[in-house]
């Protein structure tokens, strides 16, 4: 011991003898070893910090879509909401003209300027959306007892038969109560005639006073040309 102590020559040759070299040498290595891992260790770090930067920044990204997103959403929304509107006022001055034009009909007729051909022709699509059909006929019938009239005559109506209903339809630029009678003693007639009590109906454009009290007494249903 006393040599081991004293002696720095005898002290290595003792070492070596050992394996304490051998043991510093891989003591060594694994420092060096622990040194890459450490390096290792840095840049996996680094990659991690370089990474959750990339995801805050992907999450700040995807946060701005998200208000944009959110903005056209609400953009959309008006948008639909403006277009619905302008739908609604097309339907209305449509609806509009519509009725003007009716009216212009009405009066184009009343004076003259539009024959009964012309104005008969021109209301079959008012007739059409009354009541939901695209087929109206004309019943012509010879009175020769001149029930209708008081003398022998023609007498011609429209007839829509709908869901085994039979409707007769008279329409008058200026509907009077002469009008609603001439119809009703037509209705009396076609029962007659065919065996089915039809429905009366006068679509008109200008409805007088009276027209009116003597469809309510007698069952006609005048319906105006535009609303």
């Amino acid at each position: 011991m006393r040599a081991l102590e004293e002696d720095r020559v005898f002290r290595y040759a003792m070492m070596g003898l050992l394996g304490f070299k051998e043991l510093l040498e891989r003591f060594a290595k694994l420092e060096e070893r622990q040194v890459r891992l450490e390096e290792r260790q840095q840049k996996l770090e680094e990659r991690q910090q370089a990474l959750e930067e990339r995801f805050a920044q992907l999450e700040e990204r995807f946060a701005k879509l998200e208000e944009r997103f959110a903005q056209l959403e609400e953009r959309f929304a008006k948008l639909e909401e403006r277009v619905s509107k302008l739908e609604e006022r097309f339907i209305r001055v449509e609806e509009e003209l519509r009725d003007l034009r009716r009216i212009v009909m009405a009066v184009s007729h009343r004076f003259g300027i539009l024959s009964e051909e012309a104005f008969r022709e021109g209301m079959k699509y008012v007739v059409e959306e009354v009541f939901g059909v695209a087929r109206v006929e004309r019943w012509v019938h010879k009175d020769n007892e001149g029930y209708v009239y008081g003398y022998p005559s023609i007498v011609e109506v429209d007839v829509i038969i709908k869901d085994r209903e039979h409707i007769l339809i008279e329409v008058k630029s200026r509907v009077s109560k002469s009008d609603v009678a001439e119809l009703f003693r037509i209705g009396k007639l076609y029962e007659r005639i065919e065996g089915v009590t039809p429905k009366l109906v006068i679509i008109g454009g200008f409805i007088d006073r009276g027209a009116r009290e003597a469809a309510k007494a007698l069952g006609v249903d005048i319906r105006p040309i535009a609303e």
